[in-house]
């Protein structure tokens, strides 16, 4: 019997113990990946779930886990979606991709019983779980996009502590550290024969340049550019290059820069796709520590990486409530907007486009829509204008984010979207930031804004 391995946010091959535990378990495993060109939803607010930046990085990704497959003798294979099922998708705005029906189909072909895959908690990807265990197909399934084991936490799930600082302090005086990151695989198990669902799956192929926007040189993320690629190898070259530096050192006081590659870990995209671990970035921590010497810096790095793990455990233990307008707050947010009044929709074009008259905001969005990444400042501070100058819907603009972001990580984006609009875990009840005190504080001579074309 042969079983399937499916990557969904875990495109490597180090690093992975799902993918160990069903090399340990299987003679024969198929890895397979849902191609996601045909199969990208368009949700409520009127644009696609995953725009063409994010597109491009992930399809980089899945090309470097394929020839990290094919050096094993192994291979990668693409779920292949039907337009048909696509466009139905689509016009119902269903949040389960046709993806995930034509991987039940490949498997029941095939007779594969058992799919190996990480845990994901977003309700998106748990509709996705319930519809494979409702076609008889047993998930086997592991967090391994976690920093921490959730064994190893003092609280169980249900009990996570919703107030960031009151989580943080809780795991440190508890002393819990990530375990090591685990070696990948020298070889895999072998292919089986595909002959039962060759209409539906196929070797992956690269798209090559096709898959790639134009680059532009202002990009504080070029991953157009090696070795800045979406793959496993550059992740880690990267996360080498970068710990192999004395830019930890500096990380704190560098951290809220907008301008190049250097001032921040610019680890974020890799890590949203998978194409590296958590438990890594923190190995490669510690270990730059025990060379270069810890600090306030260094440790802002670790603080930073409990910060994501915060956002997943409040995704597992409150799930669905991170995607309605009132969020975790008891009362609705102050700002009640109406989207499908006109004035609001264009008010949302608008920010979308850079063109609110805001110059310090409408740069911020110019850089998103050109390269699909934007400094943590300036996120922000886009986010802050949407909820409180524009007093649109929290929502709209976390799905814009969901759509342009090269970094997008759900769990983080709706966590921080929901805490500007004061229905997440901010005890203070949300935040303004002030563009023009941003501006002077952040832009005081107006470069970033010229870089964009808006000053």
């Amino acid at each position: 019997m042969a079983a399937m391995y499916w990557f969904r946010r875990d495109l490597r091959l180090h690093d992975n113990p799902c993918l160990l535990k069903a090399c340990q378990e299987n003679d024969v495993l198929l890895p397979v990946v849902i191609e996601d060109w045909h199969s990208n939803s368009t949700t409520r607010w009127g644009y696609t779930r995953k725009g063409t930046h994010r597109l491009a990085f992930e399809t980089q990704a899945i090309e470097g886990l394929d020839r990290s497959l094919k050096v094993r003798g192994s291979g990668l294979y693409q779920v292949a979606v039907s337009n048909a099922l696509s466009d139905a998708v689509s016009d119902l705005h269903d949040p389960i991709t046709a993806g995930v029906d034509a991987l039940i189909d490949v498997a029941k072909r095939m007779g594969i019983t058992r799919i190996y895959c990480e845990a994901l908690f977003a309700p998106h990807e748990q509709r996705e779980d319930a519809q494979i265990k409702k076609a008889g197909i047993t998930l086997v399934k592991i967090d391994q996009s976690a920093l921490l084991r959730t064994s190893d936490l003092p609280f169980a799930i249900e009990k996570t502590p919703s107030i960031f600082t009151d989580f943080r302090k809780v795991v440190e005086a508890a002393d819990v550290v990530p375990r090591a990151p685990l070696a990948a695989p020298t070889s895999l198990p072998t292919l089986p024969s595909i002959e039962a669902a060759l209409s539906a799956l196929r070797l992956y192929k690269s798209r090559g340049e096709e898959a790639l926007p134009k680059l532009d040189e202002r990009s504080a993320f070029p991953y157009q550019c090696t070795p800045w690629t979406g793959s496993q190898a550059h992740a880690l070259e990267h996360l080498a290059r970068y710990f192999g530096s004395d830019l930890p050192q500096t990380y704190k006081g560098t951290r809220n820069g907008m301008m190049g590659t250097d001032y921040s870990t610019k680890l974020s995209p890799w890590l949203a796709v998978g194409s590296i671990s958590p438990r890594q970035i923190y190995a490669a921590l510690v270990d730059h520590e025990q060379r270069f010497g810890t600090n306030d810096d260094t440790y802002w790095i670790w603080f930073e990486l409990l910060w994501r793990e915060h956002f997943r455990l409040l995704m597992q233990r409150y799930g669905s409530r991170l995607f309605v307008r009132n969020g975790l707050a008891k009362q609705p947010p102050l700002v009640n907007p109406n989207l499908t009044d006109k004035k609001a929709q264009a008010r949302l074009e608008h920010w979308i486009a850079g063109k609110t008259g805001q110059p310090f905001i409408d740069a911020g969005m110019r850089e998103l829509a050109a390269t699909g990444y934007l400094s943590n400042r300036m996120r922000q501070n886009v986010a802050s204008y949407l909820v409180n100058d524009l007093e649109l819907d929290w929502r709209a603009g976390a799905a814009w984010f969901e759509h342009a972001l090269i970094d997008f990580d759900v769990s983080s984006n709706q966590g921080n979207w929901a805490y500007i609009a004061g229905v997440g875990t901010d005890p203070r009840g949300g935040r303004r930031f002030n563009p023009a005190k941003q501006a002077r504080d952040y832009d005081p001579e107006n470069t970033y804004q010229k870089y964009w074309g808006t000053a």
